[in-house]
């Protein structure tokens, strides 16, 4: 039986200056977690009971769908520069050398590692599919931890890969890792949303996020309530309402006019007296490219254009230049490349890309909603006019149109029309679509029926343990502390006798966590000598969802039951108290 009396449980009545989010408040707080450095924690026993119940689900379900290992946590450079990531990742990779001169990072995925066991072990397709996981610490520089647990330096993460023949085959993993994760995160009792993402850095054709709604997030979802369509920012989409072209004015034709001193969207909308819609927004880009016969960089000019209302959305972007290094260009540059001054830049004029491949030309990336929009006004590359009757596809050619604006709340659902709202959202999960982004580069191959060699096809699957534990918390917490569901809560019930030197509360403490104990329950008794306020101050605290209070009624055969996320009190006999609390897992 656990004792609080014996137990290292270290309450705290203020959280730390730093902590903002409710979670960094209450786990540290709640004796979960102690920081030893920036971005690095220490678990304690209560944090570690926690985690343990998470990854004890996490197993459970998994080892449904795959098999699990566990690998190093230090990587060799060869395997990530056979990836192409040792260069990408840039400083999030923890990097280091050993005695003998070598380059080693410590890993905050494996995709590099479980891609070269494959490709040393698969042979025939007759060894696919294959889903191997780990739940494993992870490193990442991150350049500013905050929050807790939801911004660090070292953490835990399940990580699965899937193995396939072929597509087809990749669908079937793929959904196995969807339907996995629905369990896990509904036994962990949380409430989440599955979204549309973009693969970022991992790479791959397809991804969902896991999400759950918080102000504590970094990250902003897109979510219609009507149809369920979601997505992040770097993937919605919506339907615009349409925009009334201006008329032309002259003959017609781009036609100059004055804007002395008017460089911003607003301030020539202003000056001009139309609407900041009708206005294109010219963002510069220098894209750094390596020169097909001499293989020395080279920079090349990148200009996007938008609505004048729109944002740019920066993900989007990066996928439309199919992930180049790109850089806001300088003024020194703008007149170089397009003479044209600072503020004043526009399409017209200017000889661009036919197309991707084109790269003797600067690249002109236009947003899908220009298309089809008449007589807009742009910069005239002259300093203090801009010009009118601006029209893409007829006065400029665009090297390709593509969605490159972030949605913004109340616009359209894709799908259904309904008004679209933003929220800020934690990732608690990720499951992508691979491909052939790390089988090709790195050699993962097989014959199939035929007898011929065929590249495996790939996913990549991430579970973060803590988040789990920290989404749970700010969905769940007041001014007093915070409530776990008994999945993964620390004890499923504390039992606090108000006076321990009352020799028979203590005896039936002792007796109802002795039989709640024997009957499967988590069961924490809190024997301590101190007051009954402190007592349940500090039970309310440390996330136990029930507690039960013996006290004075126990003359009379009954204790009171306290639920804890509801603060509903109920009072329980004491010779049937083990069939409660099976009623109320029953409910559950």
């Amino acid at each position: 039986m656990h004792r609080w009396s014996e137990l290292f449980i270290p309450t705290l009545r203020e959280a730390p200056a730093d902590a903002e989010v409710a979670s960094h408040k209450f786990l540290v707080r709640a004796g979960y977690i102690r920081q030893l450095a920036a971005g690095i924690y220490s678990y304690l026993f209560l944090g570690n009971r926690s985690f343990n119940k998470i990854m004890g689900i996490v197993r459970e379900e998994m080892d449904r769908i795959g098999q699990e290992f566990y690998l190093p946590a230090l990587h060799p450079r060869e395997l990530w520069e056979a990836s192409g990531r040792w260069s990408v990742m840039g400083d999030n990779l923890f990097r280091l050398k050993d005695r003998k001169g070598a380059d080693l990072c410590l890993g905050f995925t494996a995709e590099e590692i479980m891609t070269d066991i494959a490709r040393k072990e698969l042979r025939s397709y007759k060894q696919l599919p294959q889903i191997w996981y780990q739940i494993q610490s992870k490193f990442r520089d991150e350049p500013r931890p905050k929050s807790g647990l939801l911004r660090v330096r070292q953490f835990m993460m399940k990580d699965s890969y899937s193995f396939d023949i072929d597509p087809a085959g990749l669908d079937v993993s793929y959904k196995k890792h969807h339907d996995a994760y629905c369990r896990i995160f509904d036994r962990c009792g949380l409430k989440y949303m599955i979204v549309e993402a973009d693969s970022g850095a991992m790479g791959g054709t397809q991804s969902h996020e896991f999400m759950v709604r918080t102000p504590a997030g970094e990250d902003h979802i897109v979510s219609c309530e009507k149809c369920n369509y979601a997505a992040n920012m770097e993937k919605a989409v919506s339907k615009l309402e349409a925009v009334e072209d201006l008329k032309p004015e002259g003959d017609g034709t781009p036609l100059e006019v004055h804007t002395p001193g008017q460089k911003t969207i607003e301030d020539v909308a202003r000056f001009l007296g139309v609407s900041p819609k009708n206005k294109i927004k010219t963002l510069a880009y220098v894209a750094e490219e390596k020169d097909a016969k001499s293989g020395k960089l080279k920079l090349r000019g990148v200009v996007v254009l938008v609505r004048g209302d729109h944002q740019l959305n920066e993900a989007k972007f990066a996928a439309a230049v199919a992930g180049k290094q790109t850089r806001p260009m300088q003024e020194d540059e703008i007149k170089q490349l397009f003479r044209s001054p600072a503020g004043f830049l526009g399409p017209v004029g200017i000889e661009w890309a036919k197309d991707l491949k084109d790269v003797d030309r600067p690249l002109l990336l236009v947003d899908r909603s220009l298309e089809g929009q008449k007589n807009l006004i742009s910069g005239a590359n002259k300093e203090d006019y801009h010009l009118k009757n601006v029209t893409p596809g007829h006065d400029f050619h665009p090297t390709v149109y593509a969605d490159l604006r972030s949605v913004t709340a109340g616009e359209g659902c894709p799908n259904c029309g309904t008004a679209l709202r933003i929220d800020t959202a934690m990732e608690i999960g990720h499951i992508f679509k691979l491909g052939y982004k790390y089988s090709e580069s790195m050699g993962a191959r097989v014959l199939d029926r035929n007898g011929k060699e065929v590249t495996v096809i790939m996913g990549s699957y991430g579970i973060g343990i803590e988040r789990i534990l920290t989404a749970s918390i700010e969905q769940s917490n007041d001014e007093n502390g915070f409530w776990l569901p008994s999945s993964i809560a620390p004890f499923d019930v504390v039992v606090c006798p108000t006076n321990v030197k009352d020799d028979s509360l203590l005896k039936a403490a002792v007796d109802i966590a002795t039989r709640l104990e024997g009957d499967g329950f988590d069961v924490l008794l809190d024997d301590r000598d101190e007051r009954p306020g402190v007592k349940f101050k500090d039970a309310d605290l440390v996330g136990i969802p029930f507690r039960v209070t013996v006290g004075k009624k126990v003359t009379e055969g009954t204790v009171e039951v306290v639920r804890r996320s509801t603060r509903e009190v109920q009072d329980a006999s004491i010779a049937t108290i083990t069939d409660y609390f099976k009623a109320l897992r029953t409910a559950r």
